[in-house]
């Protein structure tokens, strides 16, 4: 039904060199507009920092935050039968659906300190809204469905016979979690785990709304490179975002390497 490989192959570079490649190479074309003096000037820059750890070390929380929660709501959708499960699992997709301003701002309503949940918070003197706590729970919300996706299918498809096989011979409810499900689903979770951590990196419409956008306190970096265009400094934009997508690539790398790790883990413990 399919082409032969070299039309197949020559046309699978093509678009993706179209789609992805060019873009990107554009990018960093832009960015060589500046000097090695703005570079440093722009990297050193406190606000930058403040931006880029934000950025950064939020989603790298949030990813970690939903690897644990992922698995869970996964577990539970799979492994259990019980009523308004079809809509608790419907609902999972609800981040995929709901554009980020409309979730920007459902989430500003209810973590505000007037907000249905954030009143309740302000007695207590927890502040979600216009706090990095703020940018964090954005992350999570829009990273959440990535990692149950990933989870189920491979849960359905798990073989229970193993789990009884590991109980029969004397093996605690833990034991077998952590020694026949845990390797079998680490390549997968690692999978919804670096998802989560790449869409939260490159989120903005639902983080900017509750973030407040404080300068060196909730400022996320995606917004320094749409102020950067407002004031038409294009090439310190390019050069944000090359920074941003060196970054992203070094994750993603370091994440595929672990992935194949714990491929070859799982394999030499069955």
């Amino acid at each position: 039904m399919l082409p032969g490989f070299g039309l197949s192959l020559g046309y699978a570079l093509t678009y993706l060199g179209l789609i992805v490649l060019l873009p990107l190479a554009a990018l960093v074309w832009k960015a060589s507009a500046l000097d090695l003096d703005g570079w440093l000037q722009l990297l050193s820059a406190p606000r930058t920092l403040a931006a880029l750890k934000l950025s950064f070390g939020g989603a790298l929380l949030a990813a970690l935050f939903n690897a644990v929660a992922g698995l869970l709501v996964a577990w539970v959708l799979v492994r259990y039968r019980f009523p308004g499960r079809r809509l608790i699992d419907a609902l999972v997709d609800l981040p995929f659906a709901l554009p980020t301003a409309v979730a920007g701002i459902a989430l500003t309503a209810i973590y505000a300190p007037n907000g249905w949940i954030g009143q309740y918070l302000s007695a207590l003197d927890i502040k979600i809204a216009y706090t990095p706590a703020g940018v964090l729970v954005a992350m999570v919300f829009v990273g959440f469905p990535y990692v149950v996706r990933t989870l189920q299918p491979v849960l359905e498809t798990l073989d229970r016979d193993v789990e009884e096989a590991a109980e029969s011979l004397g093996a605690t409810r833990l034991q077998t979690f952590l020694r026949v499900i845990v390797p079998a689903l680490l390549p997968t979770l690692l999978t919804g785990f670096a998802l989560a951590l790449a869409r939260a990196v490159g989120e903005y419409g639902s983080v900017i709304f509750i973030a407040g956008n404080i300068p060196l306190r909730s400022e996320i970096a995606p917004l320094l490179i749409v102020q950067k265009l407002e004031q038409f400094d294009y090439a310190g934009a390019a050069a944000l975002g090359t920074v941003m997508l060196g970054f992203s690539l070094l994750l993603l790398v370091a994440i595929a390497l672990l992935q194949r790790w714990s491929g070859r883990w799982a394999e030499r413990g069955a």
